[in-house]
């Protein structure tokens, strides 16, 4: 099959999961391909992706002070790290007509401050919809793999664990169990894929999502 891929509109991706499902492989791949295809791709990451952005970032992984960032406040925090992203790379980047590959968006604060932390859902996603201003991904990647064995990922790669990935089995539990639910309730948007296979199967997968959601032959 002849590689192809329309250049002449930009498109939104976003890549999601639990902690070790391998989406930031995934993430990497993708754009090596798409850019052997000629098209600009922007590769970038929540939270984080602008200075202000990287600055929550640190604050909501490591809390150097040690204070306790409540529920709440972590809602708050992702919102505004989103918006400050959405205004100043990601949006401009689609208007120009360039990919943009995102390492977690907005399913992130759905699965895990409504899934993990407990706070309803609605109230999240009213947050975060004043954040996007309309500004969804074209197509989500669901990257879906049980919670025992994202946590042996987590343990084989043998780095110190942020305040999300310290959290209990429990916690972890709830996040994979929300995101099943946000891809029913987004079922347009958001493409499960089987995590639990090699690297060269995943990214078959993420090929044929992209070809049949917005038209890339990778």
């Amino acid at each position: 099959m002849d590689k192809s891929v329309n250049k002449s509109k930009g498109r939104f991706i976003s890549l999601e999961g639990c902690e070790g499902c391998g989406k930031s492989t995934q993430a990497v791949l993708m754009k090596t391909q798409l850019e052997a295809l000629g098209v600009t791709v922007i590769m970038t990451r929540e939270p984080g992706g602008t200075p202000t952005g990287e600055m929550i970032r640190d604050m909501l992984q490591h809390h150097a002070t040690g204070e306790n960032i409540t529920p709440a406040a972590e809602v708050l925090l992702f919102a505004a790290s989103r918006a400050q992203h959405v205004t100043n790379v990601i949006r401009p980047a689609l208007e120009q007509g360039h990919w943009v590959i995102c390492d977690r968006f907005v399913d992130s604060s759905l699965a895990y401050q409504a899934g993990g932390r407990g706070i309803p859902l609605e109230q999240v996603l009213a947050v975060n919809e004043y954040a996007l201003d309309g500004c969804w991904p074209d197509v989500t990647l669901w990257f879906d793999v049980t919670v025992e064995t994202a946590l042996e990922r987590m343990a084989d790669r043998g780095a110190h664990p942020d305040r999300f990935e310290s959290e209990a089995g429990s916690f972890h539990q709830k996040v994979a169990q929300m995101y099943g639910v946000l891809h029913k309730c987004f079922k347009d948007r958001i493409v499960r894929l089987d995590a639990s296979q090699s690297i060269e199967d995943i990214a078959a997968q993420v090929n044929a999502c992209l070809r049949a959601k917005v038209g890339a032959d990778l």
